[in-house]
């Protein structure tokens, strides 16, 4: 299987700080925002928009990761007590995910949101929007735009996981 490097460390860096400065632009700075990433690798890159806002802002925001699995329409009997708890009352929720891809992750992670509550706001940050939507969803903030095909995979490597950085495309 062939694998092509589009996004590299240095490229995938300046995309996360560059969504950091509209994430702040945007909000007129981060009172009131919490940070949740989807597992697994929207929650490692969440972590990392958290570390930029503090050395930009010099403010620590909230940062939670999400597991939708329980929360996917794919999934026939959820249990009644999720036991999920993240503090969103009132928040801007910026949600982060590494790909972008039919839109159901997405869904799915906001159904978990607002099961914890309602948000002031729910944004949607990616580093990689691929398309072939099958919801209407769409991101506030995105690293790069990857049109691909159906049969391609688009992977997202990160150092705490893959032990590099870097956006890779297959077929």
């Amino acid at each position: 299987m062939e694998k092509k490097e589009i996004i590299d460390e240095l490229a995938m860096k300046r995309s996360l700080t560059r969504i950091t400065h509209e994430i702040i632009e945007r909000n007129k700075g981060v009172e009131d925002i919490v940070l949740i990433g989807i597992k697994t690798r929207g929650a490692v890159l969440a972590g990392r928009l958290c570390e930029i806002i503090e050395r930009v802002e010099h403010v620590e925001v909230p940062c939670y990761s999400l597991d939708v699995s329980l929360f996917r329409d794919d999934v026939e009997n959820r249990p009644q007590d999720l036991n999920l708890h993240l503090p969103v009352k009132d928040k801007k929720v910026i949600l982060v995910d590494d790909v972008l891809f039919k839109g159901r992750t997405v869904r799915a992670a906001m159904d978990a949101i607002m099961y914890c509550g309602r948000a002031k706001e729910i944004q949607l940050a990616v580093l990689v929007d691929r398309g072939h939507r099958e919801l209407p969803i769409r991101a506030d903030y995105i690293g790069k735009n990857i049109p691909s095909s159906l049969q391609e995979q688009v992977r997202v490597h990160v150092q705490e996981i893959d032990n590099c950085d870097g956006v890779y495309i297959s077929k």
